[in-house]
């Protein structure tokens, strides 16, 4: 790696730490991931340098919303050509966390729960499911995907031993706010909510709700409004 680029790579890095993320908009955060994976996707396809109007159109966005979203991380690239892709690609794994694996429980080994064990996607993005947990003595002493779960009485012994502090919910909704009140007394500090339950939570638990449902019945009430326009 030459001087410049080493220079360029480490400013990048060095911002992405000292940078406040609730500075940053939600709505940027959340399309933050979709620039990264486009990213990716054109380095492996050996493209080294991309501009904003190109992630814009290929993507269906906006360009000056993609410019004004890479404008909050103060990245910068070159007139006519650009940005670097690879520090492009650098910068926001760092910066969205991805880069550095976070350890996570996951409550409730059902069909959805299950499913998220079998996703090696995940680690990609910088989770890692170390183990789940279940009321099913069944489930208990077996795995998923070389992940272990154990019975949910287990949860507080192997919290202490573990020191995981994020948790993913997906037990039944009736039981969504009892399991959240045993991670929130662990001491976990994170909850990534699959359960269309709107738990409740103190204010210093971060807690982000993504319902497959709710996204659902919004899809069908778009196809419903589609179909009614026709007749």
């Amino acid at each position: 790696m030459s001087r410049k680029k080493h220079t360029f790579v480490f400013y990048f890095s060095k911002f992405a730490m000292n940078q406040n993320k609730n500075d940053i908009p939600e709505p940027t955060l959340r399309r933050l991931p979709w620039y990264l994976a486009y990213s990716q996707l054109s380095l492996k396809k050996g493209i080294t340098t991309i501009s904003s109007k190109q992630i814009a159109k290929d993507i269906g966005l906006d360009a000056s919303k993609v410019a004004k979203d890479l404008s909050y991380l103060n990245i910068s690239g070159k007139t006519r050509v650009g940005y670097n892709i690879k520090d492009l690609v650098t910068f926001l794994e760092e910066f969205l966390g991805f880069a550095k694996p976070k350890k996570a429980f996951l409550f409730g080994v059902g069909n959805l729960g299950g499913a998220l064990m079998h996703d090696n996607g995940l680690n990609h993005f910088g989770l890692d499911i170390v183990a789940g947990f279940d009321t099913k003595h069944e489930l208990s002493g077996t795995s998923i995907n070389h992940i272990p779960i154990h019975h949910i009485d287990n949860f507080e012994k192997l919290k202490k031993q573990t020191g995981v502090n994020i948790a993913i919910l997906t037990v039944p909704v009736d039981k969504a706010q009892e399991v959240t009140n045993r991670i929130i007394d662990s001491g976990m500090q994170a909850i990534w909510n699959f359960t269309p339950f709107r738990i409740k939570v103190p204010k210093n638990i971060i807690v982000q709700n993504t319902s497959i449902y709710a996204h659902l019945a919004v899809m069908f009430n778009r196809l419903k409004l589609l179909n009614d326009t026709k007749e």
